[in-house]
C-alpha cells in the first residue's frame, strides 16, 4: 500500500532556499490576465518548476491581493515578480537579457509543444495571453516562436492556469534532459 506522505515529509524548500536556489531559465510573462485566481495559480505552479521570475503586463493585478495570495498558497513571497504597463517593454527588456521569446498562442506557423526542443543552455520566456483575446498579436509579432498546445477534442483552448501548467512542465522537463 502507498502511504500519502505529510506535508512535513515532502522536503520543501523553505522561501529563503528558494529564492537562494538554482532557478530554471524560464520567465513567465502574463499578458493582461484578468482573473486573480488566473494569476495565483501561476504564481503557485511558478514556484513548482523554480522559474526566475513572472512578468505582470497591462491590466494583471500585482501582488500584494487577496484573491492572488488566495490561490498562489504563498508564492508570491518566493516567486520574484516584475510589472509592465506594456508587454513589449518586457519582451524588449527580456531580450536584451538573451530569452528566446516564446508566445503560447494558436496561430499560423506555430511549433507544437511536444516538437519544441530548447537548445542547450537556453533561456525562455513564455508568453501566456488574456482568457478572451489570447497574446496581443503586436506581442506575437516580436515573439521568436509560437508554441501551440496540441488539442484533438472539441474545445479549441484550454484555461490560463492549465495552460501555464501543461507548458512549464515540458519546458522545466525538456530542459531538465539537456
Amino acid at each position: 500500500m502507498n502511504r500519502k506522505l505529510k506535508n512535513n515529509e515532502l522536503d520543501r524548500k523553505s522561501v529563503d532556499e528558494f529564492l537562494n536556489a538554482k532557478k530554471t531559465p524560464i520567465i513567465v510573462v502574463l499578458d493582461n490576465i484578468r482573473s486573480l485566481n488566473n494569476i495565483g495559480s501561476v504564481f503557485r505552479t511558478a514556484d513548482a518548476f523554480l522559474v526566475e521570475a513572472i512578468y505582470l503586463c497591462g491590466i494583471c493585478a500585482q501582488p500584494p491581493n487577496k484573491e492572488i495570495t488566495k490561490t498562489a498558497l504563498g508564492a508570491t513571497e518566493s516567486v520574484t515578480w516584475n510589472y509592465f504597463e506594456d508587454t513589449l517593454d518586457a519582451v524588449e527588456q527580456l531580450k536584451s537579457f538573451g530569452y528566446k521569446i516564446a508566445s503560447i498562442e494558436q496561430a499560423e506557423q506555430a511549433v507544437m509543444l511536444d516538437d519544441f526542443t530548447p537548445k542547450p543552455n537556453a533561456k525562455i520566456a513564455v508568453i501566456f495571453g488574456n482568457e478572451v483575446k489570447g497574446v496581443q498579436q503586436k506581442v506575437i509579432n516580436a515573439s521568436d516562436i509560437v508554441l501551440e498546445i496540441p488539442q484533438i477534442g472539441t474545445k479549441h483552448s484550454f484555461n490560463i492556469a492549465v495552460s501555464a501548467g501543461i507548458v512549464l512542465w515540458d519546458i522545466f522537463t525538456k530542459l531538465k534532459n539537456i
